[in-house]
């Protein structure tokens, strides 16, 4: 089996077997492809032994930070299981090589008087303003990824049912719940604005759209949240993420617990979600005061 051949059969399996979405599997399919030109062809996939794996680490720990050097083993250990899913070795080189510990960043958020503020910079005498404030409105009041707006259908919407209908990492879908005041937002744009639109043919059922009736872009998402962000002149890193960050933290500033938060953002391991638990100690405090026979 030569490195070519494998990649394909690999990208089809994290695919078909796993349900990967097409942004994991070109990481997988990248990450891989670094460790095939490091071998040079000088041996084939089944070929590969532990020490293949370390020297090529080595190398990648000179120039990659911790985060990028797990991501690699991680793909790197993807791609030998499933070689031995297909039966092609038995064993996999990376079975005893731990991922570099990583520390976690602390996301950025927003408060909900700067959410306030951003909002009320968004220029809604523009064309395009009605559609912003909805992208806006969704980021923050239902937490989804940016990709999960793009992709995000009419057909998704269950204002009825005060429900949206989102397909998350690996294509798995979640029905979020959706507040009035988004609701309200997103519904003006799609009669008032979206209406206005001469939608190219295969993109009818798309929420967002730009105005050529095309769907918009992750890069367009972060170019519209960038650019109110410095209109708001934020000391702040801030990207579409930041809003799903404020989701979450103000959610568990509240009250909800984190098992809640977890499904409503959509992340398979509790251990995601945890990251939240970056508040204060006030937070902390109440509590401890509340809920421990001792306080």
């Amino acid at each position: 089996m030569n490195w070519n051949n494998a990649i394909k059969d690999f990208n089809d399996y994290l695919k078909i077997e796993r349900g990967f979405s097409l942004n994991s599997i070109e990481s997988y399919e990248k990450d891989v492809k670094k460790f095939k030109d490091f071998i040079n062809d000088s041996k084939t996939p089944i070929n590969i032994n532990p020490d293949d794996i370390k020297e090529f680490l080595v190398v990648v720990s000179k120039t990659l930070n911790s985060s990028s050097q797990s991501r690699i083993i991680s793909g790197l250990r993807s791609f030998f299981e499933f070689l031995i899913f297909e039966k092609y070795i038995t064993s996999n080189p990376l079975r005893l090589i731990e991922s570099p510990k990583t520390s976690r960043k602390l996301p950025d958020t927003l408060s909900t008087k700067e959410i306030d503020e951003l909002i009320s910079n968004i220029d809604l005498s523009k064309q395009q303003g009605e559609r912003n404030l909805a992208i806006i409105e969704l980021l923050y009041g239902c937490g989804i990824r940016v990709s999960e707006l793009v992709d995000l259908k009419i057909s998704d919407l269950f204002f009825e049912e005060n429900f949206i209908k989102v397909t998350g990492k690996g294509n798995k879908q979640r029905l979020i719940p959706i507040g009035n005041i988004t609701k309200n937002k997103v519904a003006s744009y799609l009669e008032n604005s979206r209406n206005k639109i001469k939608v190219k043919r295969s993109f009818k059922d798309h929420v967002f759209l730009n105005r050529r009736g095309n769907k918009l872009t992750r890069a367009m998402i972060f170019t519209i949240t960038k650019q109110l962000a410095e209109r708001s002149n934020f000391n702040k890193s801030i990207s579409p993420h930041t809003f799903r960050h404020s989701f979450a933290t103000h959610l568990l500033e509240n009250g909800a617990d984190l098992r809640t938060i977890q499904q409503l953002l959509g992340h398979e391991s509790i251990t995601t979600t945890e990251i939240y638990m970056h508040l204060d100690n006030k937070y902390l405090s109440e509590a401890l005061n509340k809920y421990h026979p001792r306080a």
